[in-house]
């Protein structure tokens, strides 16, 4: 894979000419004590002016660029310190198995029977007819030039994922990056937005100090090690887009941030050469606080003027173009500008609006708000970077994450998402008592009781970002927004909080919360629109190497006799029947895709051998459309890589193959189409520290829908092209509840509730005489509405829940029992030469306190 010039590594110390800088400071925080301390470092004399360095001018960048050894001048090549020590995060990687190609005729029998439901007798009759040709023909070459090609490599699909999704040239948003919406703070009086965003920023800092350090403990499912080769490609990483489809570039020594407020850039350190923190809390708040001042001083007209973060929603070959106008004079302002935010570990938007709604929380997580004044934009669609992971922290404290698809998924994200809010949490913990745990194994020195001498070359005042907006700009940011502002108005969101009951009700009565789930999606959408469609959800592969996801389709011939039975008159004991069966398969499905079994990427990797063989020939399938060095390299005990990527929170859009008559049979059947062309893309995907997860629908016709199981709720957001999502929501709450009705219709005779979170003392006070009244609690929590409506009132007297409140969900890390057993891991130090860099952008001044 194509990488970036070496100016994305440091742009600071490698991109030609220096801005001025103004501004004084006021106050003599930790940090900027910090700061004037290195001031003689940085090339800065007492009255902030530059001295002269002739190694910061274009030519010397080129010439110190081209000095750098080959692994320095690729950012995607494995990065660690030589003689640092092994850790436990990587550990693992080199004794996990990697990714199995399925039998051939396993595959297309998975196919087949995935088609079943879906298809008439006369399509399958086809479809069959397809398949058997396919095996007879060039099926089993192709196969064999799969396994050919895969020898040696990661995994057999991994660079065909990349190219699926690199290649695509929508717009990102709505299309590919999800979203999550956090939990808000605990303590209220922490959900200020400033004092939100400066504690997620710490925490996250902390978790990027336990990745680099190998300190992190690895991802485990039932005691069995998960690759954690994905971590070490979330921070510094960002999306570029080319004329030949986008790259992935990762700056793996990246140590600063940046910050959007009202369109505006400004970025500011955060680490040092050893990746511990060079700034307090209360630090990051100070300059939290005088970038909001200073992006409140630009006028609501210059804003819109000015937001350059809105191209990266265009069309990526748009995009592209726009990139290459800013950055085409080398060491010019501009692209001085845009190499520091794609080499940011991350971005934080620091929105002005305040959603009073969950769904309108949900649209400004995942695409931004829409709102045009006197035909100004002023919605928060504005400010973002969908190049990179952002935090998005609304005024009112609320907060989530949108991310980059490309090179992580779900279930990364949400360890990474999680560790940061209980790191939140137990760091106020321990400002009430010492003793309270600690995520980490070990924790960077105070910053506030350092040597200023031993932050090395940082700075840590705030600086602006001013862009050069030359006319090609301001005009193509006028446009680009007006097709972001379309494209959201074509798609709507809703939300729904059931609190009837979650997980532990739905196991006690012996099914798999997923799978019920599932059935819940296939039985509203049957109830509103009669028929069954391709419904697809992830399954994760993560047990091995470089392992993503397989695809379960959900859709199967029991679930069709569910829908079909649910909906039709007839005893409650052949619905719950009916039911469990469907769920009993979807579980079998499920975890045979978590096996690495499933057809569908199978397929994917048999159709791309086939592409390849015909633009480059049978002999040359390492070929790409972008060159590349290969697949990447995992992070193993002994190396941390930085490397390429995939996207959606569905899955790899399958590209059009070219028109040919010898397009294999089993890919030119309509049967193929149908299978991918997703109605109802659903991902589950969180825990108590999630409110919300979602993503933009797959298809025109289609819903998007993220899902949250806890302990005692249900959380689920959709999205869809205008498609009744309100009403497919409420049809899904309806479902709820009258499954529940059938479920205790059915199970009266077990006796007293075996509710899993119940106390075992219920069964003793249910098997005594007792004197007096009983009284039954209200086990429905919520407020009324969308958030369990009706739930008492459809229920009967003595049909209350006793749901517990909390608790993990599906993808649960474990990471609170390990939090309680974590041990001090011996850290290492990075050794990497100190050069002198300038500055970028104007200063700003902070407020004194």
């Amino acid at each position: 894979m194509e990488m970036l010039s070496t100016a994305l590594r440091n742009p600071r110390k490698e991109l030609g000419k220096i801005q001025s800088l103004d501004g004084v400071m006021a106050s003599q925080t930790s940090a900027e004590r910090n700061s004037n301390a290195m001031s003689n470092v940085n090339g800065l004399d007492a009255s902030g002016k530059t001295e002269a360095n002739p190694d910061q001018s274009p030519a010397g960048a080129a010439s110190s660029a081209s000095a750098l050894p080959k692994d320095a001048r690729e950012p995607l090549a494995p990065q660690k310190p030589e003689g640092s020590k092994p850790g436990i995060t990587f550990a693992a990687q080199e004794h996990l198995p990697k990714l199995p190609i399925p039998d051939l005729e396993q595959t297309c029998q998975r196919y087949l029977e995935a088609l079943e439901p879906l298809q008439n007798s006369r399509e399958h009759r086809d479809t069959e007819r397809a398949v058997h040709e396919f095996l007879r023909s060039e099926g089993p070459e192709l196969n064999e030039r799969l396994k050919k090609y895969a020898d040696g490599k990661s995994s057999y699909i991994e660079q065909f994922w990349y190219d699926s999704f690199l290649n695509f040239d929508s717009s990102v948003v709505l299309n590919l990056n999800p979203f999550i919406l956090l939990e808000d703070d605990p303590t209220p009086a922490r959900n200020d937005q400033v004092t939100r965003a400066a504690s997620l920023i710490i925490s996250s800092l902390a978790f990027i100090r336990a990745v680099r350090k190998e300190e992190l403990p690895p991802d485990t499912v039932r005691k069995q090690t998960l690759c954690m080769y994905q971590y070490s490609r979330l921070f510094g990483t960002a999306r570029i887009p080319t004329d030949n489809g986008c790259q992935i570039a990762q700056d793996p020594t990246s140590k600063h941030i940046v910050v959007i407020c009202r369109g505006q850039f400004y970025w500011f350190d955060v680490l040092d050469a050893n990746n511990d923190l060079i700034m307090t809390e209360h630090d990051v708040s100070l300059n939290l606080s005088a970038i909001r001042r200073d992006a409140e001083n630009t006028s609501i007209h210059e804003t819109a003027r000015s937001a350059i973060g809105v191209l990266s929603t265009e069309n990526r070959k748009v995009w592209s173009g726009l990139r290459d106008v800013i950055s085409r004079d080398e060491g010019s302002n501009n692209a001085e500008c845009l190499g520091i935010v794609d080499s940011s570990l991350f971005v934080v938007c620091l929105d002005y609006a305040e959603p009073t709604n969950e769904s309108e929380l949900c649209m400004a997580m995942l695409c931004g708000t829409n709102q045009v004044e006197r035909g100004v934009q002023i919605g928060s669609c504005t400010n973002r970077w969908y190049d990179k992971l952002q935090f998005i922290v609304c005024k009112n404290g609320s907060a989530g994450v949108n991310f980059e698809h490309t090179g992580v998924d779900g279930h990364t994200i949400l360890r990474f998402a999680s560790d940061v809010y209980t790191d939140t949490i137990l760091r106020f913990a321990r400002s009430i008592n010492g003793q309270a745990p600690t995520l980490w194994a070990s924790s960077s020195p105070d910053p506030a009781k350092r040597d200023p001498a031993s932050f090395g070359n940082v700075s840590t005042t705030p600086h602006k970002l001013e862009w050069d907006m030359i006319p090609e700009l301001r005009t193509a940011l006028r446009f680009a927004e007006t097709r972001l502002a379309d494209l959201i108005q074509q798609n709507e969101f809703d939300t729904l909080d059931f609190h009837g009951y979650g997980k532990s009700f739905i196991t006690s009565m012996g099914f798999s919360p997923d799978a019920f789930v599932q059935m819940a999606f296939q039985a509203a959408y049957y109830g509103l629109y009669g028929r069954v469609e391709c419904v697809y959800e992830p399954a994760m592969t993560k047990t091995f190497y470089h392992g993503r996801t397989e695809a379960i389709r959900s859709v199967t011939p029991p679930s069709v006799e569910f829908v079909r039975t649910f909906w039709a008159e007839g005893p409650a004991q052949k619905k719950v029947d009916a039911l469990k069966t469907a769920c009993e398969k979807h579980a079998a499905i499920t975890k045979r895709c978590a096996q690495a079994q499933g057809q569908d990427r199978h397929l994917y990797a048999l159709l791309s051998v086939w592409q390849r063989s015909q633009d480059w020939g049978s002999d040359n399938l390492d070929a790409t459309s972008r060159s590349t060095d290969g697949a990447p390299a995992s992070p193993t005990s002994e190396s941390v890589a930085s490397d390429p990527a995939s996207a959606s929170s569905a899955h790899p859009s399958t590209a059009d193959p070219p028109t040919s008559h010898s397009l294999p049979s089993i890919f030119s059947d309509s049967g193929y189409d149908k299978l991918n062309n997703t109605i109802l893309s659903t991902s589950n995907c969180g825990n108590p520290a999630l409110r919300h997860f979602g993503f933009g629908p797959t298809s025109a016709e289609g819903f998007g829908i993220g899902y949250i199981i806890k302990d005692g709720s249900i959380s689920i957001c959709a999205s869809s092209k205008h498609r009744q999502t309100k009403r497919y929501m409420d049809a899904i709450e309806s479902y709820f509840l009258e499954v529940r009705k059938l479920l205790r219709q059915t199970s009266r005779t077990r006796g007293p509730s075996a509710d899993k979170s119940a106390s075992r003392a219920r069964e003793v006070d249910e098997g005594a005489g007792r004197r007096g009244k009983k009284i039954v609690g209200d086990g429905a929590s919520g407020d009324a509405g969308k958030q369990g409506k009706g739930v008492l009132d459809e229920m009967e007297g003595d049909e209350e829940d006793e749901d517990g409140l909390g608790g993990y969900g599906f993808f649960d890390a474990g990471m609170l029992q390990q939090t309680l057993k974590a041990k001090d891991q011996d850290a290492y130090q990075t050794t990497e030469d100190i050069s002198a860099k300038h500055h970028v952008g104007r200063k700003l001044r902070l407020a004194e306190y």
